[in-house]
């Protein structure tokens, strides 16, 4: 900018500098001398152009992983709470009506002299652990057979707690459990009826121990589990079972794509019973490689296993491959599996008890070697809360156990003998392998998690060659499930079972000519319908009734075994 006067400006600006700072004040009588400025425009500033970044901040996504159909080698098991559901008092995981303070207590009582009694004691959410109690009871004074002969009861105690230092967790676990049982698959023809309550009484002592740290930290490159156990087990006979046990699960990125992974089996079991002390080691290895290829994953792998089991003919010491391949056609939503394998299936009597607790005394209890096994299948998700999997395995399996009635007919002088119990199980094996082909199916629906059903269905296909039949392995069972959770008030949910018939062995008095003899018998095919209602009447209390076996068929799952009929179990819950 100019000015037309110059001057003039540069002898005031030189008197304003010179004057005192009181000169700024105006005095009274003061007088401002008339001047005149004009200003004209004739300088542009310019500035130098300023940087501008229009782009938005770009984060790169991250990447994705492909989640890998998890395949195991379960042996096709049927445990004690699908045997008689008459027993279970949850038939499946319950959805609740309202968040859980961290702790409840349930009771109830129920037809055929049911009593039953649940508490969960744990603390509430926390960074530096947890910890808790869990005990149960459930028994019934009277059964589908002579009353009291045919009660049964359940208790178990748990204790457990975990503690957290930074990306590890260190925990525990200790359980005590007590069961009661009767041998009430009698002939109640026989000269002896009714038997002796304190002949068909049977009991069970189990004691579990476990201690595990693992890391929790899921950007860690190195990711493991590591458990070390003891498991105890005896019955009110001679028969006791010591099992100690460790188990690993690892994984280590070697990048982005590479993983290397490796999981291990150890156990010792020491058996003993009125036969004697059996000693049955047990290792098995599974390293692998894992490699992901934009939409396929591959597992490169063997399993390397050895049992100290010496019945039959199977080796002890096996080498199966361990391959498997996955496809993602459609990003989470279908995924594509194949792959051949086997491995070693460690048996104990701790577990064969409770899918049969009418095993008999003595037992010769094997490792299962399944393998080598072909299998197929998928996993898919087409719409939201819909999911459909399905699986197909073949495998060859050699000690593979199955259940037949105890018992034998002799040849006499005059017609065959009976000798033995049928009431109580055997396990049986077959000479050779037993072929199985096992196709699974299960299509589960959840709507925001106030409506659920599922359906999941299994066929086993089972080639035995020694044996007659494959005595109590059922080729179809199949659950039908739902829930439906009203207003965050009342629950409604519904089981129906279903079991093809298998087969037992049974011992007929013919003739005195012809005496006993054995036959081979289907046992019964099985429909058993459960409801189920809980209903909250405050905040903290809720009330529910449970039906089992809504149908009232005694239907046989055991040969000689009938279950409860119709039976109704009413109860309370209290949170706090």
């Amino acid at each position: 900018m100019t000015f037309r006067s110059p001057q003039f400006l540069a002898l005031a600006a030189l008197l304003l500098a010179a004057a005192p700072h009181r000169g700024w004040a105006q005095r009274t009588g003061g007088k401002i001398e008339d001047a005149e400025i004009e200003i004209v425009k004739e300088r542009v500033n310019e500035l130098p152009e300023a940087t501008r970044n229009f782009d938005k901040i770009k984060i790169e996504a991250p990447a994705k992983q492909t989640q890998k159909p998890a395949y195991t080698y379960p042996d096709y098991r049927l445990p004690a709470d699908l045997l008689n559901p008459s027993v279970r008092v949850l038939t499946i995981r319950q959805e609740e009506l309202a968040p859980q303070t961290g702790n409840y207590v349930k009771g109830a009582i129920g037809s055929y002299g049911t009593l039953y009694g649940k508490a969960y004691l744990h603390n509430t959410r926390s960074t530096a652990g947890s910890y808790g109690l869990d005990f149960s009871h459930i028994s019934s004074a009277n059964g589908p057979v002579d009353k009291h002969n045919s009660g049964s009861s359940q208790t178990s105690l748990g204790l457990n707690g975990e503690t957290y230092n930074g990306p590890v967790t260190i925990g525990g676990k200790l359980t005590f459990g007590r069961e009661r049982y009767n041998f009430y698959g009698y002939n109640r023809e026989t000269a002896n009826f009714p038997p002796e309550a304190d002949s068909i009484k049977q009991v069970f002592t189990r004691v579990a121990a476990k201690v595990y740290v693992r890391n929790r930290a899921a950007d860690a490159a190195f990711q493991y589990d590591l458990g070390i156990g003891y498991n105890f087990w005896k019955d009110r006979f001679a028969a006791r079972e010591n099992n100690i046990y460790a188990t690993l699960r690892s994984g280590y990125n070697l990048s982005e794509k590479g993983r290397v992974a490796i999981d291990g089996d150890l156990s010792f079991i020491s058996q003993k019973d009125s036969f004697g002390t059996v000693s049955r080691p047990f290792v098995q290895l599974r390293p692998a490689y894992e490699l992901t290829l934009n939409r396929l994953a591959v597992s490169l792998g063997a399993t390397i296993g050895y049992t100290g089991d010496t019945i039959g003919t199977a080796n002890q010491f096996n080498l199966y491959p361990a391959v498997r391949l996955a496809y993602t056609v459609t990003e989470d939503k279908f995924v594509v599996y194949g792959g051949v394998g086997g491995a070693l299936q460690r048996v104990t009597l701790y577990d064969l008890t409770t899918e049969n607790p009418w095993l008999g005394s003595n037992q010769r209890v094997a490792d299962t070697h399944r393998g080598p096994t072909l299998y197929f299948g998928f996993n898919s998700t087409p719409a939201q809360g819909l999911e459909l999997n399905a699986k197909v395995t073949i495998s060859n399996d050699r000690n593979l156990y199955f259940y037949n009635n105890g018992g034998s007919v002799v040849p006499g002088v005059v017609g065959g003998i009976f000798r033995g119990d049928s009431t109580r199980f055997n396990l049986v094996y077959d000479r050779k392998a037993t072929q199985l082909l096992n196709i699974h199916g299960e299509a589960i629906y959840n709507a925001t998690e106030q409506f659920r059903i599922g359906f999941k269905a299994d066929y086993n296909g089972y080639k035995v060659h020694s044996l007659a039949k494959a005595f109590h392995r059922p080729a179809f069972q199949s659950t039908l499930f739902a829930t439906y959770n009203m207003y965050s008030k009342l629950l409604l949910s519904a089981e129906l079972y279903t079991y093809s018939s298998s087969y037992g062995t049974g011992y007929d008095y013919t003739s005195p000519t012809i005496g006993y003899r054995a036959i081979t018998r289907p046992t019964d095919s099985v429909i058993d319908l459960n409801l189920r209602a809980d209903y909250r009447i405050l905040e903290k209390l809720s009330i529910f009734a449970l039906g089992n076996n809504l149908l009232g068929r005694k239907y046989e799952r055991f040969l000689n075994y009938p279950v409860k009929g119709f039976n109704v179990l009413a109860g309370v819950t209290y949170d706090f």
